[in-house]
């Protein structure tokens, strides 16, 4: 059988930043692939550098000051970093869109929801005024917000939360993107919102055949929605895993922390539950970020010499699974 391309390629990528003591690398030598169809997790702390990933391949990082310094970002073999700005309007919220944290921040108050969906078929389908009212109308449908003749015509401060996230969707949706960028989308939310827009997304996939990037913090949400993860740190990816096996079988000890982290229910009463976990300090400041070494190594209980003298390169410790550790290289020569 042959085996898929994939849908999007990145290849070692780099994102920097001028600042006022130097450049500083928030994205360092960075590559996954996204399949057609498939839900890659990114996990990682706040700081670790998954929206910036999200907004290189957008094609969003301000610059300046920052700028993509290296690396290939492909879709469907097509450079993403070495295209013009026409053409990347052209891609946009039409072959990958994205959902960002905050869907208040990003709808424009002053323009009803219909139109900041119907703006988007307009733009890239070129539809006529009436044609994008409907199809905005038959998106709001799509996303389960009831009464969608009515809600066409109102604000995003009549909306709550949970409806303005789903415009977000229906936004991101309305022109049947190849890949969709989910960045926290439940942010905020209450867990009954949390799932149904889970549902949802689930749901459009699967009618669409959307593949999706699903950045997240919440090792529970990726547990629920992705096929494969990778585990972002300090800008650099640690880990590369389907979903089972890095659950269950973690190999950086960045990631085994991660999974420490989230708590347990206990099925029995009687047997004493596992203590709550945490990983000791804090994501190094963009200011500290490459200077040599493992960036985890200062929160590692596991370093050695070497991990805080030189950068570990990925080892393939089985098909599928990469992880950038100077601790496999000892247990293979153990």
């Amino acid at each position: 059988m042959n085996t898929p391309s994939p849908i999007l390629s990145v290849a070692d990528l780099a994102v920097e930043f001028d600042m006022r003591d130097g450049v500083a690398r928030v994205i360092d030598d960075l590559s996954f692939d996204l399949m057609p169809g498939e839900t890659l997790g990114i996990v990682g702390e706040s700081g670790c550098g998954k929206s910036m990933t999200a907004l290189s391949i957008m094609r969003l990082v301000p610059m300046p000051p920052g700028r993509i310094a290296g690396g290939e970002i492909r879709l469907d073999g097509e450079n993403l970093v070495a295209a013009s700005d026409v053409r990347i309007r052209e891609i946009r919220g039409n072959e990958i869109s994205m959902i960002f944290q905050e869907p208040m921040t990003s709808l424009n108050p002053v323009y009803t929801v219909g139109d900041q969906i119907a703006e988007t078929v307009r733009l890239h389908e070129g539809l006529s005024k009436r044609d994008a009212r409907d199809r905005a109308i038959e998106m709001l449908r799509a996303v389960a917000i009831p009464a969608p003749e009515a809600r066409v015509e109102e604000y995003p401060h009549q909306l709550s939360g949970g409806m303005r996230q789903r415009v977000m969707i229906a936004m991101a949706l309305t022109c049947r993107p190849r890949v969709l960028i989910a960045d926290e989308p439940t942010t905020a939310l209450d867990v009954t919102v949390q799932a149904q827009i889970f549902d949802l997304l689930r749901d459009l996939k699967e009618q669409t055949q959307t593949a999706i990037i699903l950045i997240t913090h919440d090792m529970g949400v990726i547990a629920e929605m992705a096929q494969r993860v990778v585990v972002m740190y300090a800008g650099r990816k640690v880990e590369d895993a389907p979903v089972d096996e890095l659950l269950l079988n973690p190999k950086h000890p960045y990631s085994q922390g991660l999974i420490a982290c989230v708590p347990h229910l206990q099925a029995v009463p009687t047997v004493e539950r596992p203590p709550l976990m945490e990983i000791p300090g804090v994501v190094p400041s963009v200011s500290e970020l490459g200077r040599g070494g493992c960036p985890f190594a200062p929160r590692c209980a596991q370093a050695m010499d070497r991990c805080r003298q030189q950068m570990p390169p990925p080892s393939t410790v089985a098909p599928g699974h990469q992880v950038a550790c100077w601790l496999i290289d000892e247990t293979r020569a153990a």
